[in-house]
């Protein structure tokens, strides 16, 4: 029991030492291969610590070596441009001037909802509330809003359609149905649902809506009340 202990003290100063000497960056927002060196280093750090057959010093050897292989990416991170973007990847722009970009979410295996669900929690609830949105390259969320941007946002957005498909349950709230927004649709020369990227409107009766592979377009409903 006591060797276990001291073996988890030493174990536990040397992740300290070599995690101190990673930088700042390792304990904040990491790169891909950051978290990657990390659950290796938790994984190696156990083995030493829970089996006392291993002597304690193969553990600490093969810590050292992920610290040195974390050295040498992080070089080429800093001085090889073209090899940091293989290695870490590079921010892409999902929202741009005209609209939602389907092809860069889908680079990051991402779709339309969790574009939406970034966008609110960053507290921008309409689409059209911000100018500029990326995904940095680990994984963070940034958006530069219009000038505006509150005032387009007076009501909450629903998602009617979204890539090509109805939410029904939207589309009830609205105290509507599919051929109502269908109407709609053709109104502003969309006759196949499939080519709805997606399609919100607010409790005001305000329409964001974009077609895939073109800009977005935004119109008020005539609706004699708001809704919600």
């Amino acid at each position: 029991m006591v060797l276990v202990f001291i073996r988890s003290v030493v174990i536990f100063i040397a992740l300290l030492i070599f995690m101190r000497l990673m930088g700042k960056r390792q304990i904040g927002e990491m790169q891909p291969y950051e978290l990657v060196v990390t659950l290796i280093i938790a994984d190696l750090a156990c083995i030493p610590m829970q089996d006392t057959s291993i002597p304690l010093a193969y553990g600490l050897v093969a810590i050292l070596a992920v610290f040195l292989l974390h050295q040498i990416v992080c070089m080429i991170d800093l001085n090889f441009e073209k090899l940091k973007t293989v290695v870490s990847g590079s921010p892409n722009v999902v929202i741009n001037k005209n609209g939602i970009d389907d092809t860069q979410l889908k680079k990051n295996n991402l779709d339309v909802s969790d574009l939406i669900e970034s966008l609110r929690i960053e507290g921008y609830f309409s689409l059209d509330a911000v100018d500029y949105a990326l995904y940095e390259a680990e994984g963070t969320f940034s958006a530069l809003p219009k000038k505006d941007y509150q005032n387009l946002q007076t009501s909450l957005p629903v998602v009617i359609v979204d890539e090509g498909k109805f939410d029904e349950k939207n589309v009830a709230l609205t105290q509507k149905n599919r051929a109502y927004y269908l109407d709609i649709l053709k109104e502003h020369g969309c006759n196949n649902l499939k080519r709805v990227l997606v399609m919100t409107v607010d409790g005001n009766g305000r329409v964001y809506l974009q077609k895939k592979g073109e800009k977005y377009e935004v119109f008020t409903l005539d609706w004699q009340e708001t809704l919600w």
